[in-house]
């Protein structure tokens, strides 16, 4: 099915000249012209980041986010349209579709300190980049999986467009959407919403996938990602569901309790080059995906388990590796049953050697068993 799709563009600032931008699917929306009278003072500064000479990783340095707003009472909640609360809130007009505006306390922002008097040997710069945040819908009670196929194409629409932005900034190494769903992943606030960060640096995941990915491609001419996406569409025993244009698989090397990864059919670097038929089928698939994911587990009710999870677009970075790179987008749990939690302790917090309890096979098979 075609999602017919028209979304209206609206760039404004925040008292505190942060920037909010305002994409509206509806056809009676109306124009954004409300302004934020909060008294925010100064936009605050990100700190720094620091390199950690062991791992060759970067670290950011924010002391200002140990304030930021958490679990917040549901009058109290930033993300809900100013008048549905006992306070103004993150975005001043009294209704919206979706809206992405820069985090108020920022790993990364335009502006950023680097106050730091270290050794030769500790390298440092500022905190330079962008943090985002991406609210999906205006309804507080709602989830991403509750949404509709015209809204998630509008979602993936913005995805695209942040990316596309933040990429062009000369600051920005790498662009990273993302959706953090449950209190048990660690959400500070329960409104729908995601995150986009521009990072100053290509984070060390990224550049190890990319580092397997220029390997594989020197030795062989071919993208990793289509290979593996290959391999499992061939092999059967992984894949949990499959359109014309995606195909959603545990991969053969799960790391997480419940993990699946959707990927395009075709070679893509990230989320700007998908096409409207692609688009339009992503809109659909992922809800299904989700779906399946919310019964994956059940509750001594009988009912569904509302999964807590990650969802995490991998993406090439904005200069490098873009010839090599092929855009994936991973849904990872720590939930291994109702009620019970894996926990990154001894072997995978302190030398990285993962175990996991479940053969991703039998993930894969107890996703399929929930096919409509």
């Amino acid at each position: 099915m075609r999602v017919t799709h028209d979304v209206r563009r609206t760039v404004a600032r925040l008292a505190d000249g942060r920037q909010i931008i305002y994409f509206d699917d509806t056809q009676d929306a109306p124009e954004r012209t409300a302004v934020d009278t909060r008294d925010l003072g100064e936009r605050a500064a990100a700190g720094h980041i620091r390199h950690d000479a062991l791992t060759g990783d970067w670290v950011a340095v924010a002391g200002h986010r140990m304030h930021r707003t958490h679990l917040p009472p549901r009058d109290e909640c930033p993300l809900c349209p100013t008048g549905r609360g006992s306070m103004p809130s993150e975005v001043p007009d009294a209704d919206y579709d979706v809206v992405v505006f820069e985090n108020r306390f920022p790993s990364y922002a335009p502006v950023a300190v680097d106050d730091v008097s270290a050794p030769a040997e500790y390298l440092h710069a500022p905190a330079l980049g962008r943090t985002e945040v991406v609210c999906f819908t205006s309804d507080h009670e709602s989830t991403f999986a509750a949404l509709s196929p015209h809204r998630v194409r509008t979602v993936v629409d913005v995805w695209a467009d942040r990316t596309a932005e933040l990429g062009a900034d000369p600051d920005v190494a790498h662009v990273f959407c993302f959706e953090n769903r449950g209190q048990e992943i660690g959400v500070t606030l329960h409104h729908p919403h995601g995150q986009v960060y521009g990072y100053p640096y290509v984070p060390a995941r990224t550049a190890e996938m990319l580092a397997r990915a220029t390997e594989h491609h020197a030795r062989t001419g071919r993208l990793l990602g289509a290979d593996l996406l290959a391999a499992e569409r061939a092999d059967g025993s992984r894949v949990v569901l499959s359109g014309e244009h995606w195909t959603a698989y545990v991969p053969y090397a799960a790391r997480w309790p419940v993990e699946v990864h959707l990927a395009p059919h075709r070679d893509v670097p990230d989320l700007v080059a998908l096409d409207d038929a692609e688009r339009d089928e992503l809109a659909t698939v992922y809800l299904e995906l989700l779906r399946r994911l919310d019964g994956y587990f059940v509750g001594d009710d009988g009912a569904g388990v509302r999964l807590p999870y990650i969802a995490a677009w991998h993406q090439a970075p904005t200069r490098t590796g873009r010839d090599v790179s092929r855009l994936v987008l991973q849904v990872m749990s720590v939930l291994r049953g109702p009620g019970r939690l894996k926990y990154l302790a001894g072997s995978e917090s302190g030398v990285g050697g993962w175990v996991t309890d479940t053969r991703p096979e039998a993930v894969a098979a107890r996703l399929r068993e929930l096919a409509p």
